[in-house]
């Protein structure tokens, strides 16, 4: 469909720019029309209702980073690192299991520190990572052992050392009743369950190892971010 030129009058086919006859612009831009103030009744502009929802946007930090609590799967990321590492140095003979899993409490609530540097750290939640982290530990240490003891065979040379020390212990004693004892705990049903007891002992030795470091390092790194 064509349509006159707005200035010649000349017809001009709609989609053209320009008129071919006097090379006036066809498209044009309509500007709205001032709306009449009526005194006293002045009404303020419309403004732009923001929502308090924050943004997300994508590629920023993660809300880990500013919470004040513990955000429970970056946790156990930082304990399960610091208590691998602390398993290899003990599985390396570097350093005995309770000095082990003292460094895997601290470990774990330094990183968990770093990576989120908005945490309320204190006591408190530092005993809660260094429990996690001892639990973590021992799973591990298990593992490594288990591991050792199947690759190494290195079964029988733990059970000739706990016969030993049963042997050493009986030794000292020279109740019937004691002696009596230390025999059943010789046998394959008394070791096993001396390894049962060894693991429980291990097992909560680890927790409590673990908060007490985790509750240290949480109490320093407190009190340092207050000063």
């Amino acid at each position: 469909m064509d349509h006159p030129c707005y200035k010649c009058g000349h017809s001009v086919e709609d989609g053209k720019p320009f008129c071919a006859e006097c090379g006036a612009p066809q498209i044009r831009v309509a500007m709205p029309e001032p709306v009449a103030v009526v005194p006293g009744n002045v009404s303020s502009p419309e403004l732009p209702i923001f929502s308090d929802e924050s943004a997300i946007i994508p590629g920023s930090l993660s809300v880990s980073a500013f919470s004040t609590g513990i955000v429970w799967p970056a946790a156990i990321r930082a304990c399960a690192i610091a208590a691998l590492i602390a398993a290899l140095i003990m599985a390396l003979g570097l350093m005995v299991p309770l000095l082990a899993v003292l460094g895997a409490g601290f470990l774990a609530v330094n990183f968990y520190h770093r990576q989120n540097p908005g945490w309320g750290v204190n006591a408190r939640s530092g005993a809660k990572l260094g429990a996690v982290c001892g639990v973590l530990f021992f799973g591990i240490s298990a593992i490594f052992e288990t591991l050792a003891m199947a690759l190494f065979h290195t079964g029988g040379q733990i059970r000739q050392k706990m016969l030993e020390a049963f042997q050493q212990a009986a030794s000292r004693s020279g109740d019937p009743q004691v002696q009596a004892a230390f025999e059943t705990l010789k046998t394959p049903e008394g070791i096993a369950v001396m390894l049962v007891f060894g693991l429980a002992v291990l097992f909560l030795v680890s927790i409590a190892a673990g908060s007490i470091a985790g509750a240290l390092t949480g109490t320093f790194l407190g009190r340092r971010k207050r000063l």
